[in-house]
């Protein structure tokens, strides 16, 4: 039975609003306002492409200072790993990490070797590597040490020292001036084994005579570990004793001259050490050795906890860092003002174009909406070349920041707080894409066509 005129006339009704509605929008309309709206971008690709440039370098920047800090305090807390306490004279434990750890300053006062023994024979002590430092090599720090310490000492996510050539130096008397070289001393100074050395009293500006009269001879070069053990020399405790042997009171004794190959026939164990390195049996008895050799009679000593002092020692330099990330918001927000600066710009010059479409049938609506989803869309263009940016600078720079600075840094890697910043980049960007659409939304029909004398 054919249909009446009333009911073609009600379903051409219903196919009309169905095919003009999409999720409460007109499909017929967005079709062609979409298209303009892509042909007006295209038109205007040149301030576009900027503007996503500018949000693109403030995510590399924000998000690459992100990286970076948090991969430098994971490289400085992890300098040195798998040691329990780190005991050296009575100051504070800011001050103990750093020269003992970091080779920055110096102590105020030696422990006698009495003491470090007393330490050492603890029964709850498993191991202890004593340290000494004083003496240099061309403004890098020498250390004096036992054979335990490439055994023992460990960084990172607990890798062991490695040679890059060469072998440890021993620890009898006719090794005594074998020199084992960190990975940065041996490329900054041309060094390789074999090479002859020779260490000056003093470190820093305060160097004052060389021990020219006992040089030293290269046996090994550590591989790299973006620690400070890097920038150091390493030779044995004995070795110490044995340049100081014509020493006083931090001179040169006058009229006094010991031989190298004489100073084998002295008794060469150390009086003092700077500081030791300590691990435990068992991790459950950190305090009750703390407090024995807190509580040591004989000398004032302090043992500290190494992860404890290096958090209070990055609290105190984290400043920088959270200035920097500062600087980094600030830039996003520069980036993304610019974004708005650049779609309310140019609502003069679309003021027609929009009018158009308000005359082929775009409702406010559609225009507000056409507006915030470019500003979208620019947004997150302009996130996915910054991650790009970001990748490919973090390949780049990855190996000369290992390098040069110690930080190993993960280049690809993004974590909660990044997703985070991501997000939020996003939805500010969607945020103050708005306000250009809501400036395009209250443009009207008249308003647009008028024309501007």
């Amino acid at each position: 039975m054919p249909n009446t005129p009333q009911q073609t006339t009600d379903h051409g009704l219903q196919s009309a609003r169905g095919a003009r509605t999409v999720f409460g929008l007109r499909s017929s309309v967005l079709r062609p306002l979409f298209s303009l709206a892509a042909a007006s971008a295209w038109n205007r690709r040149g301030t576009l492409v900027f503007t996503v440039l500018s949000i693109a370098l403030a995510v590399t920047l924000m998000l690459g200072i992100e990286r970076l800090r948090a991969d430098a305090r994971a490289s400085f807390l992890h300098s040195v790993t798998g040691v329990d306490l780190v005991v050296g004279a009575r100051a504070g434990p800011v001050q103990l990490m750093l020269y003992s750890v970091f080779r920055i300053g110096g102590a105020t006062h030696d422990i006698g070797w009495k003491s470090a023994q007393w330490v050492m024979r603890d029964p709850a002590v498993a191991w202890a590597v004593p340290l000494a430092l004083g003496d240099s090599l061309k403004g890098f720090p020498v250390l004096g040490t036992t054979p335990d310490y490439f055994r023992h000492f460990r960084f990172g996510a607990g890798k062991e020292l490695k040679f890059a050539e060469g072998r440890a130096f021993g620890g009898d008397v006719e090794s005594l001036y074998e020199a084992v070289l960190g990975a940065e001393v041996a490329a900054r100074l041309g060094l390789k084994t074999g090479d002859a050395i020779v260490l000056a009293h003093g470190s820093g500006e305060h160097v004052l005579n060389e021990h020219a009269d006992k040089p030293f001879h290269v046996v090994g070069t550590l591989a790299a570990t973006g620690t400070p053990v890097d920038r150091s020399v390493h030779v044995s405790l004995a070795a110490i004793e044995a340049i100081h042997l014509d020493w006083q009171g931090g001179a040169p004794t006058p009229g006094v001259s010991i031989p190298a190959d004489m100073a084998r026939k002295f008794d060469l164990t150390p009086k003092t050490v700077t500081a030791l390195l300590v691990g435990l049996r068992s991790r459950a008895a950190v305090f009750q050795a703390q407090r024995r050799i807190n509580a040591y009679r004989d000398e004032a000593l302090m043992a500290v906890l190494p992860g404890v002092a290096l958090d209070e020692l990055w609290r105190i330099i984290g400043l920088a860092a959270r200035a920097l990330a500062a600087v980094s918001f600030l830039a996003a927000a520069v980036g993304l003002s610019g974004l708005v600066a650049v779609v309310l710009a140019s609502l003069n010059e679309r003021r027609r174009e929009l009018a158009i479409l308000r005359a082929n049938g775009a409702r406010p609506r559609d225009i507000f909406l056409l507006l915030a989803a470019e500003g979208a869309l620019l947004t997150t263009l302009g996130l996915a070349a910054g991650l790009a940016l970001l990748a490919i600078l973090g390949v780049l720079a990855a190996p000369w920041l290992m390098r040069a600075h110690g930080i190993q840094i993960q280049p690809l890697a993004l974590d909660a707080s990044g997703l985070g910043y991501l997000l939020a980049i996003w939805m500010t960007g969607l945020v103050a894409s708005l306000f250009p659409g809501w400036r395009a939304y209250r443009l009207s029909l008249a308003d647009g066509l008028q024309p501007r004398l």
